[in-house]
């Protein structure tokens, strides 16, 4: 039998334009606006996480890389990630 963890209820002001799509998202789902905000907030918090991971990769293999091109071309990576491209 599976359990359900505790809902907790948080307050938050959105700005119009981003409440709008977020009811257009809910109607065209058939669901409910609070269903559709936190799967918005689940996929980012994942998408965050695949980042981290990703740039952690990339500096495991910076640490392991002798070759210069190599290196040169991950620390341009890490860059992009860290400060846009």
């Amino acid at each position: 039998m599976a359990t359900l963890e505790k809902a907790v209820r948080k307050s938050v002001a959105l700005p119009l334009r981003t409440a709008k799509r977020v009811s257009a998202l809910a109607k065209s789902q058939h669901t409910s606006a609070n269903r559709v905000l936190v799967d918005l907030i689940e996929a980012g918090l994942q998408s965050k996480e695949a980042e981290k991971q990703h740039y952690l990769g990339l500096v495991d293999k910076l640490s392991a890389t002798t070759d210069p091109a190599a290196r040169q071309q991950l620390k341009q990576e890490l860059a992009e990630l860290t400060f846009g491209a």
